[in-house]
């Protein structure tokens, strides 16, 4: 090839043109055909080895080569083919053309920089795509991780570039590298900060993909749905999206449902009101017909007998109802909530049982229910829920107890017109 160049700079010698004009000529040309050279090079490389390496790699079994074919890794690595040729060839043709060899050979390093730092991030791509899809890693944040290394092969590239641009000797400028050091902590704050904060996360399995969140101050109520190096997205129960500062997941307040779901209950606490002017003691005829109520009628029969005995043996005057012991309606109540909820086929018995009285106020008597559902889906507990509080207040009237509920306009309307109705009668 160089005598075709030798020719045609005899060629263009012999139009008159000067020999500068010639040289330039001459380097355009070697220049151009080392271009067109790698040019090919890089097509043949991309249709039949990369074509290749995607047909089995499409064809295997296993995953993660497709990952590394979906992640461009094969086809950017068809750009380094270019350069080994231009690094071949030119001592060969551009050898006596120092200029020329000297501006292609700083071009190509820095096109094989850029070159092997767009493999590594494809690379890293393929990486956090392969690990995520192992059970033991999907729901850790591991994309964080993933951004500091791309996040340090920036650095470096950018450093590599700059060594080759100043020449391999003159790396003195690294010495004062460390005078911008409060400036760079200024820039990436947030990737140190969010850094720092994901290694806590991850260390000390404070949250993972998937978990359920609460955190009020930044308005996020849902499912963690990507931890990032400087970022967590929640996606809220209305479907918007909020984004979380990493770090501020360490140093603020929130809260975390993971234990919950893991517990195999979900907690049912909600009380109802009674009016306390229908608590009263039971009669021989409210006992008889509390004992045909199917989840109390042992309890009813258990506990009578226990109070006749304890009344007999200290011979109390039953004549006076202070006197002894007697039931009342709100504790049969009690004992029927505890029947009714112990035999529910959906709340769970192993964890926290409670159906207690709170502090009695203005608005009655609390009776309160703190048991465990067995379903955690949020619909499911709901309507397990609604269901639950559907059967206890349309039961309450069977122990001759009433809801406690403060007066509406009906009400007031009502009593007006009894009021009105008895004084036209008394009138009369």
């Amino acid at each position: 090839m160089n005598e075709i160049f030798d020719k045609l700079g005899a060629w263009l010698s012999g139009l008159g043109i000067s020999s500068s004009g010639v040289l330039w000529v001459r380097e355009l040309a070697a220049v151009f055909f080392i271009l067109l050279v790698a040019v090919i090079a890089y097509f043949i490389t991309k249709k039949l080895l990369i074509r290749g390496v995607h047909t089995l790699a499409l064809r295997s079994k296993s995953t993660w080569d497709d990952i590394l074919v979906e992640k461009k890794v094969f086809r950017r690595l068809a750009y380094v083919a270019p350069a080994i040729i231009i690094n071949y060839l030119t001592p060969y043709y551009l050898g006596r053309y120092e200029v020329a060899s000297n501006i292609v050979e700083l071009a190509t390093a820095l096109y094989m920089v850029v070159v092997i730092l767009r493999v590594f991030l494809s690379l890293a791509n393929a990486f956090h795509e392969i690990i995520t899809s192992y059970p033991f890693a999907r729901d850790k944040p591991i994309k964080g991780y993933v951004q500091v290394i791309k996040i340090l092969a920036y650095i470096i590239g950018i450093i590599v570039i700059i060594s080759i641009l100043l020449g391999e000797k003159n790396l003195g400028w690294l010495a004062g590298f460390g005078a911008f050091s409060a400036v760079l902590m200024l820039i990436f704050k947030d990737p140190i900060l969010g850094f720092v904060g994901g290694i806590q996360l991850s260390a000390n399995n404070m949250i993972q993909i998937g978990d359920w969140i609460e955190m009020p101050k930044y308005g996020a109520d849902g499912t963690v749905i990507d931890v990032s190096l400087t970022t967590v997205k929640v996606q809220n129960w209305n479907k918007t999206i909020t984004t979380i500062p990493t770090y501020t997941l360490v140093t603020d307040y929130f809260k975390n449902w993971r234990g919950m779901e893991e517990s195999g209950g979900r907690r049912i606490k909600r009380s109802v009101n009674i009016d306390m002017n229908s608590i009263r003691f039971c009669t021989p005829e409210m006992l008889e017909r509390f004992k045909k109520y199917r989840h109390v009628s042992e309890y009813v029969e258990k506990t009578e007998k226990a109070i006749q005995e304890y009344n007999k043996k200290y011979e109390m005057d039953n004549s006076i109802l202070v006197n002894g012991r007697r039931q009342t309606n709100i504790g049969v109540f009690r004992a029927y909530l505890k029947g009714y909820l112990r035999n529910h086929p959906r709340i769970n018995p192993d964890m926290t049982f409670l159906i207690r009285q709170l502090q009695p106020g203005e608005q009655g008597l609390p009776v309160e229910i703190y048991v465990f559902s067995k379903e955690q889906a949020w619909a499911v507990y709901e309507d397990i829920q609604a269901d639950i509080f559907d059967h206890i207040l349309a039961v309450i009237p069977q122990f001759d107890l009433q809801v406690f509920q403060n007066p509406t306009g009906a009400d007031f309307r009502h009593a007006l017109t009894k009021t009105s109705g008895h004084g036209q009668h008394t009138l009369s």
